[in-house]
């Protein structure tokens, strides 16, 4: 009888932990699409709602990793990145191949300025993962890194990654553009700047950079 009730209890909190996962990744997704409608307040209120549905769930079950995920992510799009780090670092010690919080730890990284921690870990992301949903954004990231830091064949190669991957964002192929006029590759970093006006038309600094160029 004892054995029957320990498979009960043991059942019922494990779909206890998966519907929490479920109702918190919801409301994550719902953020998103209110911030790309521009509704940031409205996402805020949905992110920090997956916040506390994270919360909960990891008082009744501390490993987690899928509430953890959730978390990290809804804290990103808050810009509570000190937050993500620390739950970050949490998580990685339940599951240290966790590659979707690593590769959200590496942009998070990026936005607190430490960027040889942003740079790891995006590599180690798309080391493992090529063909991730995150790749291209990875490597956006690193493009920046190098960017920032005046390595612009690096940056070069990590934009044009970026852009194979995922060609349909205007400002990857603006910073592919500065970082090729920078490294003085002229004529790609026009082809660069073109592609970013023919995606959009009214990129006044890609049409700048063009009329720059010559």
């Amino acid at each position: 009888m004892k054995k029957i009730l320990c498979v009960l209890v043991l059942a019922i909190f494990t779909l206890s932990s998966s519907v929490f996962a479920e109702d918190a990744l919801k409301l994550y997704r719902t953020g998103r699409d209110m911030e790309q409608k521009g509704l940031t307040e409205n996402a805020n209120t949905y992110y920090s709602d997956a916040v506390t549905v994270c919360k909960n769930e990891l008082l009744l079950n501390d490993k987690n990793i899928e509430s953890y995920v959730v978390m990290c992510w809804a804290l990103f799009r808050l810009k509570k990145y000190n937050e993500v780090v620390d739950n970050s670092v949490k998580a990685l010690k339940i599951n240290p191949n966790e590659y979707r919080i690593i590769e959200n730890l590496g942009e998070t990284y990026f936005y607190l300025d430490r960027y040889s921690e942003s740079l790891r870990n995006l590599e180690r992301y798309v080391d493992a993962i090529p063909n991730g949903d995150r790749t291209a954004t990875a490597y956006f990231f690193m493009g920046e890194i190098y960017r920032i830091e005046g390595k612009n064949h690096h940056a070069d190669i990590a934009y044009s990654h970026a852009v194979k991957k995922e060609g349909t964002i205007a400002l990857w192929w603006y910073r592919l553009g500065i970082a090729r006029e920078k490294a003085g590759s002229i004529e790609r970093a026009k082809e660069a700047y073109r592609k970013a006006l023919a995606l959009r038309p009214a990129y006044k600094e890609a049409e700048q950079a063009l009329n720059r160029l010559g």
